[in-house]
């Protein structure tokens, strides 16, 4: 909790970074009245402006007034005397803006001739007989409505204010602070989404809203991404065509100023359906190269007045790669191709109009092998559908035309499984792989699949926002992204501990995806894996619970689906399957408490099915119905079950009569049993830990239970009586014990005089000078975070950088900056320190617990070096098995774990150095082992010091 409580003031002290200040709610001195002493200052736009300029108007409007409660009025002509007024306007067709400039009352060029660049500016006697106006003018029509939106967002309408129903801030006066100039451009082109993967919940939940994907459902896609700073859109595509489901869609489309594009398998403006609809023959170029141009000339010549980007090149039906014969002549052949059809409908050159070829899948190894488009193509790179960037641009690689781009998940479907349920993006790992995609020159286009949109608010919040201003966004605006969002969302004061939820949450679902949850996910006997990974999510439901009850009632309904339902739902899918693991343990171990977990499975599952019900059709008055319908439970395979299916259950049928068994951490095995004893895990002084003995009963009457043992322990009970089980905790007086290694005998009496002797295995170590943040061995290994470094080491082209929550336990390191660099690997050479004290020596496992980037830089694989104190540093690939197989391992465990050996000649002090050679290495946690690491999913727990006599053993856990 101390811990917690640090993160947390941190977060509240930066969060100013992010604060808009533009807008007050008390007069100053100079500041301009938007709405005062409920009075509006009007709005004008002039007629000839772009439609979207003046619908931006017309939303400010309607925003002001749920502000405010005031309604300002709009106009087209200006009034002869005004004490102030709001102009809007682009550069490019609002006649009130080029006056503004001709009389040079307004300085442009900071935006003049930019891309979607807007300013904000309180002018002074714009006009004879007017005092002052506040000025939103942009570059193009985009630009003016992005400067409309950012005012918006700073009265208090967050761009969310419909998809997730967070109200407005209300307040009866708006000010303007004439002092601030804000003028702002987009550092990515073109920013967008994919709806996709969109049945049953989007396409359900929009059949019961809207009627369907038609241009009602679009206008508020529209809507939100211009509010967000976007402008380029790939529609639901599942059974669903943009251009031929409503042909008002791409009208409006073009009114709203969103660019639509079609998915990297759609060519030629096409959706896939349409194929289905209209398509005659085998999509097949080689057998049916005539009716597939004729399909593509109709896609290019219903869109030629519209703008768009163009998808070129060709994959297989349904989004599966082509045929074996298929080769790199006949695709260049069918993008030549294509370019002859854009060029004869449109009447331009084909370089006139806007491309993009996706390097998806099995593509990227067609250019790989040589294949190349025409330079104005902008090339869209990809990831792997895991959030892992496969390829970049060489360093410093000539400029192209065209550009390149990027294809981001945050929701797929394929293999190794699906996931498409809930948000399990962490914002630093997306922010870590576009990070490096910006700095290596991806800057046309950045497109993010986000599925059913929700619930997906917080990671396209992001996306977005990161894609409109890159270079603004180092790892510290990362930690503090969440608790600035949550400000604008909910404004309450507690925008601090919700950003800490957001994180955490997102950070836990990372670590295995819930579609890929299994009962033997988390050990039940290692290191209370699966009992500590419920407690974490438990903590953030009790804390998320307790924020939710203190938020006004007009709060509750975005908070449940921006916060509240994606860790209760979360919480209880892991506490569903580590009970379900527990379950079938219980069983082997015959204990009386095995059909009480049952019970629990059963009360797990049905929980999960009440708060679909609360999202789908309480909350909101049932708004969002459908929107929850997407099968998590169950998977047997990469594709979706049907329905959801609760795992398998076991009930054991007891024995009358009391029957003691014994059990400890570490094994399955249960006493009494003469072939094995039983030896707890080794503890010593230094580092911090509990041990626990499990008794508990194979029958059905209860027994009373003793314990003896030596004074040097201290149990949390010595003596009672147990119906089904109870859990004995001891910690260690080490001040009693003498140096040196020690075999303690614990004897627990039981019914019938059975009696179990456990064995606890203790060290008391006296290392004289131990510094505080020495990583000391015990039972056998050393686990670390990667922040838990003692020293680190920089050199002018590279340095270890800290990334807060990118590991699955804790934060991580990467290497910065991005840009290839030649490492000599001396003394002074970038690199972190560790400083360990080890009980052991010889041959000795150094595993680095990496995030599972990809080679992007065309390499065998991405680098590291390792040594022991000042032996030669070992270079280790990361992705020396580059196997489809190990690839499936490390994006379904969310880490890539690598090996080295070194020799130890001693035990006792020693220095770790994690050398940095290729960035994209993401370290996040370090396990040293000398064959005493157990079987966990997360590796052991990080080591931290005992605090003494602070350990207390915890009041016993009983079931009677």
């Amino acid at each position: 909790m101390k811990k917690i409580l640090l993160i947390l003031l941190a977060w509240m002290q930066t969060l100013c970074l992010f604060a808009q200040d533009a807008i007050i709610t008390k007069n100053e001195t100079g500041a301009f009245p938007i709405v005062a002493g409920k009075k509006a200052t009007g709005i004008y736009v002039s007629t000839t402006d772009h439609w979207l300029v003046q619908k931006a108007a017309a939303l400010l409007q309607t925003d002001i007034e749920k502000v405010t409660g005031t309604k300002p009025d709009t106009s087209q002509a200006l009034p002869p005397s005004a004490k102030n007024i709001i102009i809007i306007g682009s550069l490019d067709q609002s006649p009130l803006i080029h006056q503004l400039v001709q009389t040079k009352k307004l300085q442009v060029n900071a935006i003049k001739g930019k891309w979607e660049a807007f300013q904000l500016q309180v002018v002074s006697k714009p006009w004879p007989g007017i005092d002052n106006a506040l000025v939103i003018a942009g570059s193009d029509k985009r630009g003016t409505a992005y400067g409309v939106f950012e005012l918006s967002k700073q009265l208090g309408v967050s761009p969310w204010y419909w998809w997730a129903d967070v109200p407005v801030k209300t307040n009866p006066e708006l000010w303007y602070k004439s002092a601030i100039r804000n003028q702002q451009s987009p550092g990515v082109t073109y920013r967008g989404i994919f709806l996709n993967d969109e049945a049953p919940a989007l396409s359900g939940w929009s059949k019961a809203t809207f009627g369907g994907f038609n241009h009602l459902f679009y206008e508020k896609v529209f809507e939100l991404l211009l509010r967000l700073k976007a402008n380029y859109l790939w529609p639901a595509m599942w059974g669903n065509a943009f251009y031929d489901d409503d042909t008002l869609n791409p009208v409006l489309a073009d009114q709203y100023g969103i660019v639509i594009g079609t998915s990297h398998h759609e060519p030629m403006l096409r959706a896939h359906d349409e194929w289905r609809r209209y398509g005659t023959g085998k999509w097949n170029y080689d057998s049916n190269e005539v009716q597939l141009k004729k399909f593509w000339e109709q896609g290019i010549r219903r869109n030629r007045n519209y703008e768009s980007i163009v998808s070129v090149g060709m994959r297989g039906d349904g989004d599966m790669p082509m045929s074996q014969q298929s080769n790199i002549a006949l695709l260049e052949r069918i993008v030549a191709d294509q370019r002859k059809i854009i060029a004869n409908v449109t009447g331009k050159n084909a370089s006139a109009t806007p491309q993009m070829w996706a390097l998806y899948k099995e593509v990227q190894d067609y250019y790989d092998k040589g294949m190349r488009v025409p330079d104005d193509i902008t090339l869209l790179l990809c990831d792997d559908n895991w959030g892992n960037i496969r390829k970049l641009p060489k360093w410093n690689a000539p400029k192209r035309t065209g550009g390149y781009g990027i294809y981001y998940h945050f929701d797929y479907v394929g293999g190794p499984r699906n996931y498409k349920w809930i948000n399990t993006n962490t914002l630093a790992r997306t922010w870590e792989q576009m990070h490096l995609a910006y700095e290596y020159g991806v800057n046309r286009i950045w497109i993010v699949n986000v599925g059913d949109l929700k619930p997906m608010e917080l990671p396209i919040s992001f996306f977005l926002d990161y894609a409109w201003a890159p270079s603004q966004y180092t790892t510290d605006h990362i930690r503090d992204y969440t608790a600035n969002w949550a400000n604008q969302q909910f404004d309450n004061g507690r925008s601090d501990l919700i950003g800490y939820l957001l994180s955490k949450y997102t950070q836990y679902n990372s670590r295995r995806k819930p579609e890929l949850l299994s009962p033997d996910t988390y050990s039940q006997v290692n290191y209370q894996e699966a009992e500590n990974a419920v407690k974490e999510y438990n903590k953030l439901t009790a804390m998320a619970d307790s924020i939710g009850r203190s938020l006004p009632a007009q709060y509750q309904d975005a908070y449940y689906q921006l916060v509240l339902f994606p860790i209760k739902a979360s919480a209880n899918l892991n506490a569903l399957y580590a009970a379900a693991g527990k379950n079938y343990l219980y069983a082997k171990q015959e204990r009386a408490a095995t059909n009480d977990l049952a019970d629990s499975i059963r009360k797990f599952y049905l929980t999960d099915s009440l708060l679909t019900i609360q999202y789908n059709k309480v909350m909101a008055n049932g708004k969002w119905d459908h929107m929850m319908d997407q099968t998590h439970i169950g998977y047997t395979y990469w594709q979706q079950p049907p329905v959801n299916k609760m795992p398998e259950v076991k009930t054991i049928t007891l024995m009358e009569k009391a029957s003691m068994g014994v059990s400890i951490p570490g094994t399955e095995t249960v006493w009494p049993n003469d072939s094995a004893t039983a030896n707890l895990p080794a503890m010593n002084n230094i580092t911090q830990g509990l041990q626990y003995i499990d008794v508990f009963n194979r029958g059905t009457t209860p027994f009373t239970y003793s314990i003896e043992t030596n004074s040097w322990l201290h149990l949390s009970a010595t003596n009672g009586q147990i119906a089904k089980e109870e859990r004995i905790q001891f910690f260690v007086e080490w001040s009693a014990v003498p140096v040196g290694k020690h075999r303690v005998p614990i004897t627990i009496n039981g019914p019938d005089k059975n009696k179990v002797t456990v064995f606890a295995i203790l060290e008391k170590l006296h290392i004289p000078g131990l510094k505080n943040q020495t990583a000391v061995e015990c039972d056998g290994h050393i686990a670390m975070e990667a922040d838990q470094y003692n020293n680190k080491m920089e050199e002018k082209d590279a340095r270890w950088q800290h990334i807060d929550f990118i590991g699955r336990t804790g934060n991580g390191m990467t290497i910065f900056p991005t840009s290839p660099h030649t490492a000599s690997l001396k003394p002074t050479s970038a690199h972190l320190e560790y400083d360990l004290f080890t009980t052991d020596s010889g041959a000795t496992k150094v595993m680095l617990y990496c995030s599972p980037t990809l080679p992007f830089n065309e390499s065998t694989g991405l680098r590291y070096a390792v040594s022991f104190d000042n032996q030669t540093p070992q270079i280790i690939n990361l992705h020396a098995d580059n196997s489809e197989k190990a690839w499936a391992q490390s994006v379904s465990d969310n880490i890539r774990i690598s090996t080295s050996t070194h020799n130890l000649l001693k035990a006792g002090r020693h220095t770790l150095k994690i050398w940095a050679v290729d960035p994209g290495i993401v370290l996040q946690k370090i396990v040293v082992d000398w064959g005493g690491v157990k079987q966990c999913y997360l590796g052991p727990p990080s080591f931290q010091r005992a605090e003494g006599r602070e350990q207390k053993a915890e009041t016993p856990a009983r079931q009677q």
